[in-house]
Parts: C-alpha cells; sequence; structure tokens
C-alpha cells in the first residue's frame, strides 16, 4: 500500500524564487484555527506585531514583546502546514545591533519551528539583514511605513509623497534587498514609488497600501473580514463577520435568558 507524503511547507526559497512570477497571496494570522482556515489559500502567513493593536487593543505595535510573537507563532505554526509561516521582531529585539537580532531571530525560529523572520527598516537595518542571512535566517524586509518607528515619523504617514521621501524609499529597499532579504513587505508607499521599488530590486515585494504591480499582497485578515472597527484606505472587505458574530451572540443570550437553551440535544442524559 502506498503512503501518501506529507505537505511540504512553502520555504523562503520558494517565496523568492517568485519574483515576477505569479503573484504572492498572503494575510496574517494570530491564532491556530484561523491560520487552519487560510493555510491551503495562502503562500506565506504573517505573524505580525500587529496583533498587539488587533488582539490587545493596544494603540500601537511598540509595546508588543518576543514572548507574544512566539506564543502566537506557535499557534499558527500548529493550525498550518502549507504557508510558509514569517514571524515579526517586535520593537526593541533587534534594532540594539545584528548579534541581537540574532539572538531574538533564532530564539523564534527554535522556539516556534517558523521559516522566516520579518523586520523593519532599510539602510540603517541593512548591516543587521545581512548578518542575519549569513548565519542561515531568512529574512523579510519590511520598508516604507513602518508602524514601529511611528514615534519618530509622526504617525501612521503615507511614504514617498515628495522626491526626497521617495529616494529614502527606493534607497531602503535597494539596501535590503542587497544585504539579503528573500522579500520585503512594502507598506503605505505612494503607487509609483511602489511599482518603481517593485521594478528595482530583484527580490519579491509584498504591498500593503502599495501598489497592484507588487510580486504579491497582504491583509491583514480581521481587516478583510470586516472584524476591525477602524480600517485603512487599502482595506477592501471581503466579509461583514462583526455582524454575523453580534447577531449570533444577540441569539444566544436571547435563548440563555428565555431558557429555550440549552435543548435536551444539548445536555447529557443518564444511560439505562
Amino acid at each position: 500500500m502506498s503512503v501518501q507524503a506529507p505537505v511540504r511547507r512553502v520555504t523562503a526559497i520558494d517565496i523568492r524564487a517568485r519574483k515576477g512570477g505569479a503573484p504572492i497571496v498572503s494575510l496574517t494570522s494570530y491564532h491556530a484555527h484561523t491560520a487552519a482556515i487560510i493555510d491551503r489559500f495562502v503562500d506565506f502567513i504573517l505573524v505580525g506585531d500587529s496583533l498587539g493593536m488587533v488582539m490587545h487593543g493596544l494603540e500601537t505595535t511598540v509595546p508588543v514583546t518576543l514572548e507574544m510573537m512566539i506564543l502566537q507563532g506557535l499557534a499558527v505554526m500548529r493550525g498550518s502546514s502549507h504557508a510558509l509561516v514569517v514571524v515579526d521582531l517586535p520593537f526593541g529585539s533587534y534594532e540594539e545591533s545584528p548579534a541581537a537580532a540574532f539572538r531574538s531571530a533564532a530564539r523564534v525560529m527554535k522556539e516556534t519551528g517558523c521559516g522566516a523572520v520579518k523586520m523593519e527598516g532599510g539602510v540603517r537595518m541593512a548591516e543587521t539583514v545581512r548578518f542575519l542571512a549569513e548565519r542561515g535566517i531568512p529574512v523579510m524586509g519590511h520598508i516604507g511605513l513602518t508602524p514601529q518607528s511611528i514615534n519618530t515619523m509622526g504617525g501612521f504617514k503615507v511614504q514617498g509623497k515628495n522626491d526626497e521621501s521617495a529616494a529614502a524609499v527606493l534607497a531602503d529597499a535597494k539596501a535590503i534587498a542587497e544585504a539579503g532579504a528573500f522579500a520585503m513587505v512594502v507598506e503605505g508607499v505612494v503607487e509609483p514609488v511602489a511599482r518603481a521599488v517593485t521594478q528595482a530590486v530583484p527580490i519579491p515585494t509584498i504591498g500593503i497600501g502599495a501598489s497592484p504591480d507588487c510580486d504579491g499582497q497582504i491583509l491583514v485578515l480581521e481587516d478583510m473580514l470586516g472584524l476591525s472597527p477602524r480600517v485603512p484606505k487599502f482595506v477592501k472587505r471581503y466579509g461583514s463577520l462583526a455582524g454575523l458574530i453580534e447577531e449570533a451572540v444577540s441569539s444566544y443570550a436571547d435563548e440563555v435568558r428565555a431558557r429555550t437553551f440549552p435543548t435536551p440535544e444539548n445536555v447529557y442524559k443518564v444511560k439505562n
């Protein structure tokens, strides 16, 4: 009898090879159950530090800890079997030095089993990206609007609006690509600049609030499902789950108060 081969996960090398090919599909996930649902539809799942805002109600991603990322990374790995899982390195876990970044990244990969990490920053982080890549850590870059830097950027501001900003975004992209990143997220960058970045670098660009010409796209799952109360301009809502959840909970509450739930079918009976 033949034995079915196990499903092989997508790897960072696979994603790197998709430059200029079929668009790369990605979503965020922070839970085993949502990871299991989206796994067969996406090429990679990002365990983003956006979990601080989406799951914990934080105002920014800055307070997110390495322990939080590892915990949710483990959950997503348990729920998925096909997609590459990329885990964000949170603020304060990698900026100090390449050695500090390596320790954080190695811990994330060893404790979660994920296939890559993501870190924000361009020119200033190129040395760190190179240090990690040379030591066996697949790194996804993140340029443009970098949420961990909003305290110095002055908020969630779109990048590339003028010549100086556009040049900085392009320089960041080239630096990260040359340093050895296998792909990069391009966030909150005006469309012509995001398109120029995609054409200028030899690795896949993953757009979020960028350009349809990027090599792939990513959205926060809760945003596209209609679970987030506020959504940015670049989000398209593909579902309206908040209303469905509210309706279901309302029906449950009504039935409990009316003592119509549980019914005989929902309780255990003594067997004779």
